[in-house]
């Protein structure tokens, strides 16, 4: 698996893309990430990256992942961990074969890295009015 430095590495990449970097967590998101905490989060990342990514040819491969509404999905747009082709292009993940374990961890630790920055960035801001009130 890959060392903290080629996870810094690879964000650096991204953070050069004018795509990638336009990416960041709406509200909703902040607060689904407040709400669950980033253990919990790490375990949906790894549950979307099995279901939608790690076989060999996914269905619906470059549209399986949505834009907004869930914190996971803003950062498989901005780690480039998305879809097969983003992952072959950017981490060198072969398209066309299922992914393996180690590759599923990278791809969890990627996504874990870069919604840590974001947390980071973004403080903590209050919530907009009306929004998972209980």
């Amino acid at each position: 698996m890959a060392d903290q430095a080629d996870i810094e590495r690879i964000l650096r990449r991204l953070q050069g893309s004018a795509f990638r970097r336009k990416f960041s967590l709406g509200p909703v998101e902040q607060q689904l990430m407040r709400r669950h905490g980033a253990e919990v989060i790490d375990e949906h990342a790894r549950r979307f990256v099995l279901e939608r990514l790690a076989g060999a040819n996914p269905p619906n491969d470059g549209r399986q992942t949505p834009w907004r509404g869930h914190p996971v999905f803003v950062a498989q747009h901005a780690t480039a961990t998305c879809c097969r082709k983003c992952l072959s292009e950017w981490h060198r993940i072969a398209a066309g074969r299922a992914l393996d374990e180690q590759q599923v961890a990278y791809i969890v630790t990627v996504i874990g890295a870069w919604l840590d920055r974001q947390a980071m960035a973004g403080g903590d801001k209050p919530d907009p009015p009306g929004l998972f009130e209980d």
